[in-house]
């Protein structure tokens, strides 16, 4: 399984011969601007929740083509009257596609799309297949309910964590999740695009260093392999 960041909590995912995009926010993205979004070329798009910095590129990626939206009801149902594909999920319940088994699972945070439009419960996915086991958390605040996913799917090989705070958790509470859902290794995101989410890297790595964990931040389009 190859996890490559493309900005902010944008993701490409490759697993089992499918591409999965994770929240494009790409093209407004001036950071993201060596990622040629026409190169994705995704087969699915999960989508943790509505708000215009994970769903900008959605229609540009899958709209009159073969690419499934796997999100809440709200989502898939909204995205589906604009000529997409989508399976609609809701928390707690999970799915077994060809590529993988996804569990949509409670994250803490808003979520209504740019036009107003109600966008559902904000959620996180757990991913797993025999290549590995990935919590993607979406933007989420640190909660209890994270340590629901230790206890109901399989231990987990990494854990993908907003660490810019001010929208989501810090830094310093994602070493708690990391605590409540059993994963030492940890891939940092949603932090660094604007500069109310800047964060110290070199503080964020000491802070989860200290508590014997690995942190990695990622550049654009580097990669890293589950």
């Amino acid at each position: 399984m190859k996890i490559t960041f493309l900005g902010h909590a944008s993701l490409l995912i490759e697993t089992k011969g499918t591409r999965i995009v994770v929240d494009p926010f790409i093209t407004p993205n001036p950071k993201a601007a060596n990622i040629d979004i026409e190169s994705l070329r995704p087969d699915v798009l999960l989508l943790t929740h509505a708000h215009g910095d994970h769903v900008a590129d959605v229609e540009t990626l899958a709209a009159g083509k073969e690419v499934l939206i796997v999100s809440n009801f709200e989502i898939t149902t909204y995205f589906g009257q604009k000529n997409c594909k989508g399976h609609g999920m809701n928390i707690g319940g999970k799915f077994t596609f060809d590529w993988g088994t996804v569990k949509m699972v409670n994250a803490l945070h808003s979520s209504a799309f740019p036009d107003g439009t109600y966008g559902g419960n904000p959620a996180g996915f757990v991913l797993w297949n025999e290549e590995g086991c990935v919590y993607i958390a979406g933007d989420t605040a640190l909660t209890k309910d994270m340590e629901l996913i230790a206890e109901s799917c399989p231990s987990l090989d990494l854990a993908v964590l907003p660490i810019g705070d001010n929208f989501t958790m810090g830094y310093e509470d994602a070493v708690h999740a990391s605590d409540y859902v059993g994963c030492d290794r940890v891939l940092g995101y949603h932090f660094d695009t604007f500069e109310v989410i800047a964060i110290d890297k070199a503080k964020a790595k000491e802070v989860f260093g200290s508590a014997g964990k690995e942190l990695a931040l990622l550049d654009i389009g580097e990669s890293l392999e589950v």
